[in-house]
């Protein structure tokens, strides 16, 4: 990862994060992406500039892959070097500890939603069963009650035509 990337990285993760304490730590890179920035919490915000601060609190050291992984909860602190006051280097090591609480919830929220997802597909395929069903019977019921139609409306019409032949026959003789 280049240093400009670096940099950018923890702007975006700083702009997420409320600052609690007023401090200026610089940050110096080693190794891949080397260089120097600082972050400066100040009235609850942050700000994070691609330059050395000579004027900090605090300063830590760790390697560009490490420190990365160390914003990201998925290294401790053990991979950074705090030299200076350490109690002011708490507004780096807040960015991490949101990174670290965030991977705590994703863990806990796969379990909670696994269990539901078992069973709803249980209750679901219940139903497809029963709906089947009755689609079957719904498409046997009506043969069996049309043919017993059929068989009244035939008889119904002979006799209309069997009264109205007669009234024919009347109104001839008349």
């Amino acid at each position: 990862m280049t240093y400009e990337k670096i940099v950018e990285y923890v702007q975006k993760k700083a702009a997420k994060v409320k600052a609690n304490v007023d401090a200026a730590v610089q940050v110096d890179i080693t190794g891949e992406g080397e260089g120097a920035f600082y972050v400066q919490a100040k009235d609850g915000k942050y700000e994070v500039e691609p330059y050395e601060y000579y004027g900090h609190d605090a300063k830590i050291v760790a390697d560009g892959k490490d420190f990365i992984a160390f914003l990201d909860g998925k290294k401790d602190e053990s991979v950074i070097t705090v030299e200076g006051d350490a109690d002011k280097a708490v507004i780096v090591k807040a960015l991490a500890s949101k990174a670290a609480e965030k991977k705590e919830e994703k863990k806990a929220e796969p379990a909670k939603k696994a269990a539901p997802a078992k069973k709803a597909p249980a209750k679901k395929a219940a139903p497809a069963k029963k709906t089947a069903e009755k689609k079957e019977e719904k498409k046997a019921e009506p043969a069996k009650a049309e043919a017993p139609k059929a068989e009244k409306a035939a008889p119904a019409k002979k006799e209309e035509t069997a009264k109205k032949a007669p009234a024919k026959k009347a109104a001839a003789k008349k």
